[in-house]
């Protein structure tokens, strides 16, 4: 007891020295500003015209009317491809989202509440597929989907992307010590068969889970570059990123190389290119951050 009582003392002085908390603070506003300055820089960058970008200081504003022009010239590109790439990737994510979210939801109310056969060998091949890299698995992707002649369907980013291990496990670890087991046994005393102990009981307490779920599989897909680059070979089929990344190797503001273009995208096209795929998963991060925490804290706490 005497060592306990030592280290929180000590603790507290730590906390207390006011060195020590300007060190800490110091450190922490250094890592904002680093933070925060790029996208600064992000933001401001569309307004002003190409030469200005490399002769003003970085983070000056231009005018508002630079943002309407870098946007026509982004519009110029191959009779406005860019609205096409942007319902993609819209599209793609959205149903991502929704497949992703619902399949782990349910999957690891099954392995917390049911009582199914080899539910260890399915959490062990679930924290498998967690730990084997993306890359290792671009070969086995690529011939599945091309044995089940998928290639160039968004159908097969769709399935390939709404596989979430990570959802299954955290879905499982929220069911499992979130949620008090006799609340399943009561509601089975009173005849819930499993469907109805997901919908009456574990839904409701749920939604934090499914808001988390549903922003990092918002995060991982809106952005997600190279499955799509394998699996959809055709340019109208092409994702945000992708289309936005074609576009600007066909450019002199990215490949030199190309020598000069009809394509009048340059450095405030690209800063606002960056702000189409930045600017949604900022927006999606302030609109739920309360509950982010929440689903985070969920099960943290037990009385």
């Amino acid at each position: 007891m005497s060592m306990l009582t030592k280290y929180f003392k000590s603790s507290k002085l730590r906390q207390e020295n006011p060195i020590a908390g300007f060190f800490i603070n110091a450190w922490l506003i250094f890592f904002a500003f680093v933070s925060i300055i790029p996208m600064i820089w992000l933001l401001v960058t569309p307004s002003k015209n190409d030469a200005d970008v490399t002769n003003r200081h970085a983070l000056s504003f231009g005018q508002f009317s630079g943002y309407k022009n870098a946007w026509d010239n982004l519009q110029f590109f191959d009779e406005g491809v860019i609205f096409r790439w942007l319902l993609n990737s819209i599209l793609y994510t959205v149903t991502i989202v929704i497949i992703a979210t619902v399949t782990a939801t349910l999957a690891g109310f099954a392995l917390s509440a049911s009582s199914i056969k080899f539910k260890k060998s399915i959490l062990i091949s679930t924290l498998i597929t967690m730990l084997v890299p993306p890359m290792a698995l671009v070969v086995p992707v690529f011939v599945l989907v091309d044995k089940l002649s998928l290639m160039d369907n968004p159908l097969a980013v769709i399935f390939v992307s709404s596989l979430y291990p990570f959802g299954v496990f955290l879905s499982y670890i929220y069911f499992t010590t979130t949620i008090p087991r006799e609340l399943y046994e009561a509601g089975r005393i009173d005849g819930c068969n499993d469907f109805k102990l997901f919908t009456k009981i574990a839904l409701p307490l749920s939604w934090p889970l499914v808001s988390l779920l549903a922003f990092f599989a918002f995060i991982g897909n809106w952005a997600n570059y190279f499955l799509p680059y394998i699996l959809l070979p055709s340019s109208v089929n092409y994702t945000l990123p992708i289309g936005l990344g074609f576009l600007f190797s066909a450019t002199p503001a990215i490949n030199p190389s190309v020598g000069a273009t009809s394509v009048p995208i340059y450095k405030p096209e690209i800063a606002l290119a960056g702000v189409l795929i930045a600017l949604p998963i900022m927006i999606v991060f302030m609109i739920s951050q309360k509950r982010l925490v929440r689903g985070m804290l969920s099960g943290s706490i037990k009385e």
